[in-house]
């Protein structure tokens, strides 16, 4: 898809896996960007399930993603698992944990400096829950 549809990326669309992204400034050139994406998927014998297809939406949630004409912002729902998430007891709950809002980390200014004392109890010397721990999981929250 990728090669395919090369000319096109960060032009005008997106592809992750078999997903295509386009997106446009109005509805006119969104229709002309479309048929070039479908021209081109017609020529390498490729179609898209129409079931699985919307068209001209102001607003997508695409992987954990809500992404509008203003940019791309956090799902909101995601977000409220993380503020809602459990402190961990385990290394392995804390993993979970700095996965989802690891997923978020462009959003978090410093993310990397305020979880330094969550990926610290991650170490083989076994987990810990102090102060700093607690302090970096409900700023990271």
């Amino acid at each position: 898809m990728n090669t395919i549809l090369a000319k096109y990326l960060r032009k005008f669309a997106l592809v992750f896996f078999d997903d295509i992204l386009i997106y446009s400034q109005s509805l006119e050139e969104h229709i002309l960007h479309l048929q070039q994406i479908f021209t081109t998927l017609r020529e390498h014998k490729l179609f898209a399930k129409r079931k699985k297809c919307t068209f001209a939406q102001p607003k997508v949630e695409y992987l954990g993603h809500i992404i509008t004409r203003q940019g791309v912002a956090t799902d909101p729902t995601k977000i409220e698992a993380i503020v809602k998430w459990p402190t961990p007891t385990t290394v392995t709950e804390l993993r979970s944990f700095l996965g989802l809002a690891g997923y978020y980390r462009r959003f978090v200014k410093n993310y990397g400096i305020i979880c330094k004392p969550l990926f610290s109890s991650l170490k083989k010397e076994g987990f810990s829950w102090i102060e700093d721990q607690e302090t970096a999981f409900k700023e990271l929250k």
